[in-house]
């Protein structure tokens, strides 16, 4: 589903998304309709407009959060730093995409979006990560806060995902390492297979052995790890796409 307050916006990503195979787009509407659309519907992915007039996507999201299946959404903005970025994570987007992804990077967002997975597009990620990783780190400083969640936001801890608690620093390989720093810049397993030459079915196994060594569910929330081990670069990143 899509929604987005501009009509020529929706129906332009509408005939997008109707090109690739195994996907349906079962609506396309405004912020007011969102809610009544996805109980109609049931969408297993919503892509979300984060700025619009008619309804703001943070009070969208919250609506869409609130039914009893929930879908998978995913924040399209326009904006490398947008400030509400932080609020929608916590808010329970599983992705952040620009408005200019290409086709292609489209296409496996919203694949990975309904396999359950978590994806950021490159120019976003660190902006994401960083403004995050504060957040938590600033709570931790009170004693309050966990590694996923800030206290009172209503955020998940990872224990809630995996049943346990994340060491503060597990023990990594020099290669889970590569990759974690490959994944907290936004780049799909594709891409991280080509940076560092190793076939995508390898860098899924990583993937999923660094969740599990840091007891979380998702990329976003172990980029943030990411963060925390020094392995995210000072200068901002450009370019790519997303997740497992």
């Amino acid at each position: 589903m899509v929604v987005d307050d501009e009509i020529l916006v929706r129906e332009g990503l509408r005939r997008i998304l109707e090109t690739f195979d195994g996907l349906d787009v079962v609506a396309v509407c405004s912020g007011t309709a969102a809610a009544e659309q996805a109980v109609r519907h049931r969408p297993d992915v919503v892509l979300l407009d984060l700025r619009m007039p008619d309804r703001d996507g943070l009070t969208v999201l919250a609506d869409l959060r609130a039914l009893p299946v929930p879908p998978a959404v995913a924040l399209l903005t326009t904006f490398d730093a947008d400030e509400h970025l932080d609020a929608a994570l916590r808010g329970g987007a599983l992705g952040f995409l620009l408005k200019d992804t290409p086709p292609a990077q489209l296409e496996y967002a919203v694949k990975e979006l309904a396999r359950g997975g978590s994806v950021l597009a490159p120019r976003l990620a660190r902006t994401v990560v960083r403004h995050y990783a504060h957040s938590v780190e600033t709570t931790d400083a009170g004693g309050v806060g966990d590694s996923w969640g800030v206290a009172g936001t209503g955020a998940p801890d990872p224990g809630a995902f995996t049943g346990r608690r994340a060491p503060a620093s597990p023990d990594l390989t020099d290669r889970e390492r590569d990759v974690l720093a490959l994944v907290a810049e936004g780049l799909s397993n594709t891409e991280i297979g080509q940076r560092l030459f190793i076939g995508t079915t390898t860098v899924k196994d990583h993937v999923s052995a660094l969740l599990v060594k840091f007891g979380v569910a998702n990329r976003v929330q172990a980029a943030v790890h990411a963060h925390r081990l020094g392995l995210v670069p000072a200068d901002p990143v450009v370019g790519g796409a997303a997740r497992r």
